[in-house]
């Protein structure tokens, strides 16, 4: 089996190296590039599985880069990191596509865990070797990272979306914020209870105007939401 690809893309030289030094401790491949330009030619060349992407690079922008990549690269995992803490910037970032995001200064460790969880998370997908959800009325392609409620497309963002596929993968099972905050975002950062419920709105206002009369998302009382696949 090939080692998972870790590619590093942030100008600050003494931190890339610190960080890829414990990446290949962990038996990860790692490659270092310090502009969104060198980063760019890397993706597509290196093709890693894991990408840590700095927010504010000399030559781009980090979110614009993020949000590019995502839609090129559908199964890519992407955790932003920035010197920039602001609890907009990590949501701005997640509505994007980033799967993670870690503020500056971080512990290294904590970094590693991250990567660590992310690739995790892709392997189920890896290993089943199946690119779709399928249920009556509504197919979610994870691959193309595209929702189709009957024949109509739903455009979700990266948050709507990351909760619709957690949701989806344990049809009839309620589950709670915190599992649906994960989802989200994994490490130590989590969404409010109350951003959790106005995503799940959101997400359950688009899927009903693009076919009205279903409702794939029920809210169990004291306990979360629930995918009921009618």
């Amino acid at each position: 089996m090939s080692k998972p690809r870790v590619l590093i893309v942030d100008d600050d030289t003494e931190l890339s190296d610190m960080v890829a030094e414990l990446l290949v401790r962990e038996g990860w491949e790692v490659l270092t590039t310090l502009t969104g330009g060198d980063g760019e030619r890397s993706l597509r060349q290196w093709q890693p599985e894991v990408v840590l992407l700095d927010v504010m690079l000399p030559d781009a922008n980090g979110f614009d880069l993020c949000r590019r990549w995502r839609a090129d690269h559908a199964t890519l995992g992407l955790i932003m990191l920035t010197a920039r803490g602001e609890p907009m910037d990590r949501v701005l970032g997640l509505e994007i596509g980033a799967d993670d995001y870690l503020a500056k200064p971080f512990e290294p460790r904590e970094l590693v865990a991250r990567v660590r969880a992310l690739l995790r998370r892709q392997a189920p997908g890896r290993a089943e070797g199946s690119t779709q959800l399928r249920f009556e009325g509504l197919t979610i392609d994870l691959l193309k990272r595209e929702v189709l409620a009957g024949t109509q497309s739903v455009a979700l963002t990266g948050v709507e979306y990351k909760l619709l596929v957690t949701l989806a993968r344990a049809p009839g099972q309620a589950l709670d914020r915190d599992a649906l905050s994960d989802a989200v975002q994994s490490g130590g950062y989590r969404p409010l209870d109350r951003t959790v419920d106005v995503q799940i709105a959101r997400l359950r206002r688009k899927l009903a105007e693009a076919a009205p009369g279903r409702d794939w998302i029920d809210t169990v009382r004291g306990e979360g939401y629930v995918f009921v696949a009618r």
